[in-house]
């Protein structure tokens, strides 16, 4: 049985009718540009999320670009992030003129480690990028004292986590993007809000932020022709805003069927391997579902053995951005950051959508037993 890591289609079949009909309302009115549904998108995901304004934007990368400006940052700036995450997130920060600056990461969720953040804070630092890798949350309230304590931003990368929760100590529960200055998200076609093309977002409860994240994506204008500053073409385009309102109201039941995957994943994989886990305080999107082996070996092992298999997987990531030759120039060297340098060996991502079928998941998980067996 072949097994795609994704299924874009999968459920297409029972919005169908909302999504066509959205489309063809766009296509008859002729307004591509900043149409009335983008503005509608904006308001209803800014409910669902708990922000008090979102301003879409063409793609996920430009939402944290766009965030980077309009949060201050200046060139010759240091931003602290991780480096297992995807290099949108640190080429970002080099275009906008500042320097990226790695830490060191958690061994169980993968996310940015504070202790490791606070370390690398000089009197440069201006901002940290946690990045709600796979879905998981990172320790926001960890990330959010430190921010407080030297007067940080807080950019939160939320590619991967639309729908994930986290609860501050003795506070209510938060989606992830409402809690830092920014929250950037991407509605790339595999992410759990995915559009039929590109698109992206950015969230954000300060209003200074907001205005300056509207004019930033329509070339740095807020009246026609008056240009206060340079900005960007990043606006979401109106199709794809009109489908993501049809999509959002079906995304949180497709959360929920996400988890019920990872729960029969985990139950099926305990044992086996190191599944993905769920810290307390915290509520998982699971764009992707990764899992961890004893070696580099067991898990390449079990990668090769699901291939030839039919069944898809991918790392994510196999070369850390600090090893990449790109950020050569930053001087990093093997070992600089080890707990990141052992996940990237032993880590893979196996098929995750909501759709997954029963008989699925068990051919995934038995295909992953077997290679343990054999290996």
């Amino acid at each position: 049985m072949k097994i795609p890591m994704v299924d874009v289609l999968a459920g297409y079949s029972g919005i169908k009718d909302e999504v066509e009909t959205a489309v063809r309302t766009v296509m008859n009115k002729g307004n591509f540009i900043l149409g009335e549904e983008v503005a509608g998108f904006e308001s209803e995901f800014a409910a669902l999320n708990g922000s008090k304004y979102a301003v879409g934007v063409a793609n996920g990368t430009d939402a944290l670009r766009l965030s980077i400006v309009a949060c201050g940052i200046r060139p010759g700036d240091e931003i602290i992030t991780t480096p297992f995450t995807f290099i949108a997130t640190t080429e970002t920060i080099s275009q906008s003129g500042a320097v990226p600056v790695f830490a060191d990461i958690e061994p169980d969720t993968y996310n940015l480690d504070p202790r490791s953040v606070e370390k690398k804070i000089t009197s440069r630092t201006r901002a940290v990028i946690p990045v709600h890798l796979y879905g998981h949350p990172a320790d926001m309230d960890a990330l959010a004292a430190l921010a407080k304590k030297r007067a940080l931003r807080v950019i939160e990368d939320c590619a991967q986590s639309f729908t994930a929760q986290y609860q501050a100590a003795g506070k209510e529960w938060k989606f992830t993007g409402a809690i830092g200055d920014c929250g950037a998200f991407s509605f790339f076609p595999a992410k759990n809000l995915g559009a039929f093309g590109d698109g992206g977002l950015v969230a954000t409860d300060d209003p200074k932020i907001a205005e300056e994240l509207k004019a930033l994506r329509n070339h740095g204008s807020k009246v026609r022709y008056l240009h206060e500053t340079e900005g960007f073409n990043s606006r979401l385009d109106t199709i794809q805003a009109a489908i993501l309102s049809v999509k959002l109201k079906h995304v949180l039941k497709w959360t929920e069927m996400r988890n019920a995957v990872a729960a029969k994943y985990r139950a099926a994989l305990k044992d086996v391997c190191a599944p993905a886990v769920v810290r307390s305080g915290c509520r998982h999107s699971f764009n992707y579902y990764t899992v961890r082996f004893k070696s580099k070996a067991a898990r390449d092992a079990a990668q090769k053995h699901l291939s030839d298999n039919g069944i898809a997987n991918q790392i994510y990531y196999p070369v850390a951005l600090h090893q990449q030759p790109a950020y050569g120039r930053l001087g990093y060297k093997k070992g600089d950051l080890p707990v990141c340098e052992q996940a990237q060996d032993e880590v893979f991502s196996l098929p995750m959508y909501p759709e997954l079928s029963d008989e699925q998941i068990r051919t995934v998980t038995d295909a992953v037993k077997e290679a343990v067996l054999i290996k």
